[in-house]
């Protein structure tokens, strides 16, 4: 059948809004090695789902030529589709009209998506690739900018929001994917920075490429900014799918279930042999992990930033988990400031979206020293306790191996309203470790001391042998059960189903005042 005018009008008119800033800009984002906007939503998106919003929107300006130069859809692609039959909406700033530049109506167009996930309760995914405030807009720009912000900052715990940097994202624009919940990068095609290496050099006269001053190897393991970083556009957003199976859709929503053939009541022996006698030794905490949750499937976040401690979601007798572990291969798992305020954002995501958390504790304190204090150690340190006395979803704890002073209590202890801490039998639980103790506690007796390394070494053994167990903090009721490693997965099932109509609240008030 011919189609009428006024349809063939339409379906020109959607082609031509499809293309873009024409094919010509379109081989000049290929070359990059990076693909379009339309492209990104395909990949991301269930096949055929995706329903685009305001195709025919264009800017409204009119000075410096842009009048000129009117562009279907502008600069961005917004709109809603599913993942894994899961609603989300989407925005995609496309490259090929004005360089992804951000204008009034460009703004308007994520608003307006942003404010539909709001009503709706579902996520909001932005694929970022944009050369800033559009320049010939002036402060309408930066206004749209802010009114993305506060939308970023009202969804913030609502919505799970998940932003991924496809290229360029300096100025004022990284500010939004600072808000959101996690931040992914592809190596070597996104860069993300306040002020860009031109500007460097001229006020701090350094010599730094855009790859240096924001990679994606600097923001996923130095600056922290970065969540997940890939080698490909395409498993960027693989990735992004994939976490987004571990979320619910939004707060008011339980963790989503995922039916596993792996047996809840699985005893894994490998973890009774897996500690080392020697308590100075090291192992991998990730090793411990992959053997309890389901399938040993886990999904790390932050994987390459504080690597002395561990982060990222699994299932547990198909439920989601949010983990956190300290670490023993990495600084001896000691927390630091880096991993202190990981932890804490990984704590507070959780307990915003109704996820279980489950600590695997080995740490052995605080990392002591000039640097750490002067910046703020106390202060980072008290961000991860607070995360975890806030926190009100289902909190179990595992201790593995150390848990020496100020960090026992930090670390989802008893005390600050975890919901069941089970110990190994290889844990030590004390004010700090035996040799560190036997030195404060019987210093005028060893030097006193006719052979002090013999007598020291004898106080350590008994020191050991008294206090490095978990049996003093059982007997109080700190420790709920001390446990075969092998058994560490069938309990933790067995607690979740135990935990899964928990209710806790905190007192009402408007916001608690987090260290920051």
């Amino acid at each position: 059948m011919k189609e009428t005018p006024k349809i063939q009008q339409l379906n020109d008119l959607k082609a031509q809004t499809r293309l873009g800033g024409g094919q010509a800009r379109i081989d000049a984002q290929h070359k990059k090695g990076r693909l379009t906007a339309r492209e990104r939503l395909d990949l991301l998106l269930d096949r055929g789902s995706f329903r685009e919003v305001d195709p025919f929107v264009v800017h409204r300006t009119t000075d410096f030529g842009l009048d000129g130069q009117k562009i279907m859809s502008d600069s961005v692609v917004t709109g809603w589709g599913t993942i894994d039959e899961r609603l989300v909406y989407v925005y995609s700033q496309d490259f090929t009209v004005f360089g992804g530049s951000l204008g009034e109506v460009h703004a308007e167009k994520i608003c307006k998506i942003m404010d539909m996930a709001m009503k709706n309760g579902a996520p909001v995914i932005g694929l970022n690739d944009s050369g800033g405030a559009r320049i010939q807009e002036g402060v309408v720009a930066l206004g749209g900018y802010a009114d993305i912000f506060l939308r970023n900052t009202m969804a913030s715990g609502v919505i799970p929001q998940i932003s991924a940097i496809m290229g360029p994202c300096a100025g004022g624009a990284v500010y939004s994917p600072a808000l959101t919940d996690f931040i992914f990068m592809t190596r070597n095609t996104s860069y993300m920075f306040v002020t860009g290496p031109d500007v460097v050099k001229t006020v701090t006269h350094e010599e730094v490429t855009q790859e240096e001053l924001g990679g994606a190897s600097v923001h996923s393991e130095k600056s922290g900014v970065c969540h997940i970083a890939a080698d490909s556009e395409a498993d960027t957003l693989y990735l992004i799918r994939k976490l987004l199976g571990y979320l619910p859709q939004n707060n008011m929503e339980d963790t989503p279930f995922t039916p596993t053939s792996d047996d809840p009541l699985r005893m894994e022996e490998a973890l009774n042999t897996l500690i080392p006698d020697d308590a100075n030794k090291p192992y991998d905490i990730k090793e411990v992990i992959r053997h309890i949750v389901d399938d040993g499937n886990f999904f790390e976040i932050h994987e390459n930033y504080a690597a002395n401690i561990v982060v990222g979601f699994a299932r547990l007798g198909g439920t989601s988990v949010g983990i956190v572990a300290n670490q023993p291969a990495v600084l001896a798992g000691v927390l630091d400031i880096d991993a202190s305020e990981k932890g804490a954002r990984f704590v507070r995501f959780c307990d915003a979206f109704n996820i279980p958390i489950i600590t695997f504790e080995d740490v052995p304190g605080f990392l002591p020293g000039t640097i750490q204090e002067h910046h703020g150690i106390i202060r980072s340190g008290a961000k991860l306790l607070y995360a975890y006395c806030e926190a009100t979803v289902p909190k179990l704890t595992v201790i593995t191996r150390k848990a020496y002073g100020g960090a026992y209590c930090v670390m989802s202890s008893k005390h600050i309203r975890s919901d069941l801490n089970l110990a190994w039998p290889t844990a030590e639980i004390a004010v700090m470790g035996p040799d560190g103790a036997v030195n404060i506690i019987f210093r005028r007796e060893l030097e006193a001391a006719k052979d002090p390394v013999k007598r020291k070494a004898e106080l350590v053994a008994d020191y050991k042998e008294k206090f490095a167990n978990p049996y003093v903090a059982a007997s109080r009721g700190y420790i709920d059960d001390v446990i075969e490693p092998k058994e560490t997965r069938p309990r933790l099932i067995n607690a979740l189903a135990m935990l899964s109509n928990k209710r806790d609240s905190n007192p009402a008030k408007k916001h608690g005042n987090i260290p920051l």
